[in-house]
């Protein structure tokens, strides 16, 4: 029985535009790293945090891993304790599932020190448990993508049903991370809680079509569909220059941009060959609004969280 395992668990694109709360990808180049280690005494403790962001809470009830680790060492009455060390990879208030991602780390690392492992479902309820710390609210657009890998729509909460899409092997993710934090909370309070019949026809055309596109491997169809008709247009006064940024990807030939999970992080779906020039205009875009940014391509890789170590 292993005593220590450390656990990788990629960033996420919560929303993808068209799905909001249910639909998410992972994004392999960043993430989260979680080291679990056995301990005798009960309970969990967090050792240390290091990487990008330091300065989260070290009581493991206030903090995603430790709360998503400590709920499953409860439920599971574990005769032992467990200590983790995390290393973020992810900014804080980014936009791209960092509490999630940190949450999703320390149970998959968790799980290697079990008798018995626990199956992805059962994790990914463990998980949500400690997402729930940092959004103030239990939805999975971002666990279930770091969880699972690739791109998932997840439907229900307290059962929920977990489908990985297909999607074209040519499509590329630009995500271009501007620097400035937008919190989860603040992004949501500004919602509307009403919506017109006509945008909820339109965007679940929107949905269907693109999950439609996706399945067939139709870029055209995926191009006219992924349009965020709801949440976008209430969010996007929260990111200087996203209008800009947005412009510049489809004028370099994006499939679709639209903002990353809360934001401020904004992602383009692309055809491989325009992934570069895509990144470039974004940049360049936020760039001109004074806002330096970090840019990464990656594939839509149907491999989640896993244990490396």
């Amino acid at each position: 029985m292993r005593t220590s395992a450390t656990a990788f668990a990629p960033a996420s694109v919560g929303n993808v535009a068209v799905g909001f709360d249910v639909l998410g990808h992972s994004f392999q180049t960043i993430g989260d790293k979680v080291l679990a280690r056995r301990i005798a005494e009960p309970g969990v403790r967090i050792a240390s945090i290091g990487g990008l962001v330091t300065d989260l809470p070290l009581e493991p009830e206030k903090n995603t891993a430790g709360m998503a680790v400590l709920s499953m060492v409860r439920d599971l009455q574990l005769d032992f304790g467990i200590e983790l060390t995390i290393e973020k990879g992810i900014p804080i208030g980014s936009g791209l599932g960092g509490s999630a991602a940190s949450a999703v780390a320390g149970v998959v690392a968790a799980n290697a020190l079990l008798p018995t492992s626990l199956s992805k479902l059962e994790l990914l309820k463990f998980a949500m448990k400690g997402e729930a710390v940092a959004s103030g609210a239990v939805h999975v657009d971002n666990i279930a993508p770091s969880l699972f890998g690739g791109l998932v729509l997840t439907v229900g909460i307290d059962n929920p049903n977990v489908k990985q899409i297909p999607v074209p092997p040519s499509v590329r993710c630009v995500l271009v991370h501007p620097h400035m934090v937008l919190a989860t909370k603040a992004a949501r309070e500004i919602l509307n809680r009403s919506i017109d019949l006509s945008d909820v026809i339109w965007q679940s055309a929107n949905l269907a079509g693109f999950l439609t596109g996706c399945f067939t491997g139709d870029l055209r169809l995926i191009r006219e569909s992924l349009e965020d008709v709801i949440i976008e247009p209430q969010r996007k006064l929260l990111i200087p220059g996203f209008q800009a940024v947005k412009d510049a990807a489809i004028a370099n030939g994006a499939l679709g941009c639209s903002i990353s999970g809360a934001g401020p992080t904004v992602f383009a779906w692309c055809d491989e060959p325009d992934a570069v020039a895509i990144r470039d205009a974004m940049v360049a875009a936020f760039a001109a609004h004074k806002l330096d940014s970090d840019a990464w391509i990656s594939t839509l890789d149907p491999t989640g969280a896993r244990v490396i170590d």
